[in-house]
């Protein structure tokens, strides 16, 4: 039997799965560069026919995930679920370190932030505070789609975190009338890593915006326009008289 395929992806995911080495030159390979497998067939599976590999006694590390769904779009949010469970997963082998979600770190990050920015004397301090505003978004957005009053919601949130409950999060569950629920006793909770490189991508963004010091303007070139009135003029050239040179 012979399987042909252009992606190197799938190469390397068959050689994984058989523990076979791939070879770059036509040579009889060698016994530790030959695979082994307990069956390989070939299935259809939605109208396309797909060759199954299978290896149930020795573990490779390699599974596939059959994702059925009535739509395209239902589809493709299972796919992203998926792969954000499976990004979640390997960042947490490397980093075992979470925070509480629901919104609970951002108000934490802009409960601090502000105070800093009271104690910055100067214009800075209206920069900072907008920073800290920032952070508000994502337990307003919570708020909004879970149909709570979002107001009321940041200032419970603000509230309990003043106290020194600092696991409070929005409630898109019980909707209850405060909107707030510990997270730590929901489990519910964001990986250290990915909340800090998003906040990281998205102030460098920002910063990257305001460091443009030059705006590129589109001007009429002057270049007479076939059936215009303007054609007749005799206008000639890219650049008017008034236009500074």
């Amino acid at each position: 039997m012979v399987i042909r395929t252009s992606s190197k992806f799938e190469l390397r995911r068959l050689c994984q799965t058989i523990s076979a080495h791939p070879l770059m030159a036509m040579n009889p390979p060698t016994p530790e560069e030959t695979g082994h497998l307990d069956s390989i067939s070939v299935e259809e599976i939605g109208g396309t026919r797909v060759t199954v590999v299978k290896q149930e006694k020795s573990k490779t590390g390699i599974s596939t995930i059959l994702v059925r769904a009535a739509t395209n779009n239902i589809l493709d949010d299972i796919e992203r679920a998926i792969e954000d469970a499976t990004n979640v997963f390997k960042a947490a082998c490397r980093n075992p370190q979470f925070v509480p979600g629901a919104g609970a770190t951002e108000i934490e990050l802009s409960r601090h932030i502000k105070s800093f920015g009271d104690r910055t004397a100067g214009q800075d301090q209206y920069a900072i505070k907008k920073f800290a505003e920032a952070f508000e978004v994502v337990p307003r957005t919570l708020a909004e789609n879970a149909g709570l009053d979002a107001t009321v919601v940041l200032s419970n949130l603000y509230a309990q975190h003043e106290q020194g409950l600092l696991n409070i999060g929005v409630d898109i569950e019980n909707s209850t009338p405060a909107g707030v629920k510990d997270c730590v006793q929901k489990k519910i909770f964001d990986h250290l890593s990915i909340k800090h490189r998003a906040i990281e991508l998205a102030t460098t963004a920002v910063i990257t915006i305001l460091r443009i010091s030059q705006i590129i303007m589109s001007k009429p070139s002057g270049v007479p326009v076939p059936g215009s009135k303007q054609g007749n003029s005799g206008t000639m050239g890219g650049m008017d008289q008034d236009d500074d040179m």
